[in-house]
């Protein structure tokens, strides 16, 4: 049970995928101007990053490693991707037509999303596939990931959302003060460094 706190906690607040490695940036300033869509993209992105970290193992250890072929995990991986991107497309599009016009560009981004892709190769490098519970610990990494990078989104769409009623210097509305915002809140998990050493 410690095991899998310290993999959940780790990669939500010490390797938090957009505040601490600054990857999947792009959706992150793109989709936190409203709360709705925040938590939608987290829905969708939790769900991706989740399954593509099963996907990924599978395909790593049971097509890459016997055949050779471990050079092409970066393409393999983002076949899974965007095949995993397409899906979720196709149900929010069928099942919540708001959301998906909400989400607009940002869902087939998922797809080059750096985050997602991110924790796919992390996997791999972190847990070995033919050692025991690899499974079990790439799939709750990708999933404590997902949850961080749904944490900074929503947190960081509260702060837009406030400071589009603070009063902020003419020139810097807009994209400069959420740059400034989003060093702030990253700067704050900064200070979970050294939480599992």
């Amino acid at each position: 049970m410690k095991e899998i706190l310290v993999i959940i906690l780790s990669a939500v607040l010490v390797e938090n995928f957009v505040l601490v490695k600054f990857l999947g940036i792009c959706p992150f300033l793109g989709v936190s101007k409203r709360l709705s869509t925040a938590l939608g993209m987290s829905g969708a992105v939790i769900f991706v990053m989740t399954i593509t970290s099963v996907v990924t193992w599978a395909v790593y250890r049971y097509f890459l490693v016997p055949l050779g072929l471990e050079y092409l995990e970066t393409i393999a991986f983002i076949l899974v991707i965007a095949a995993l991107v397409q899906f979720v497309e196709t149900v929010l599009k069928k099942t919540v037509p708001p959301l998906y016009r909400a989400l607009g560009i940002y869902l087939p981004l998922i797809t080059t999303n750096c985050a997602v892709l991110g924790v796919a190769l992390l996997n791999i490098q972190k847990y070995n596939v033919f050692e025991k519970l690899s499974l079990a610990k790439s799939t709750l990494y990708g999933f404590g990931a997902s949850l961080g990078f749904s944490m900074a989104l929503v947190i960081f769409s509260g702060v837009r959302e406030r400071m589009e009623k603070a009063d902020i210097p003419e020139a810097l509305k807009g994209f400069p003060i959420a740059l400034i915002a989003a060093g702030l809140v990253s700067m704050s998990f900064f200070g979970f460094q050294g939480l599992f050493r």
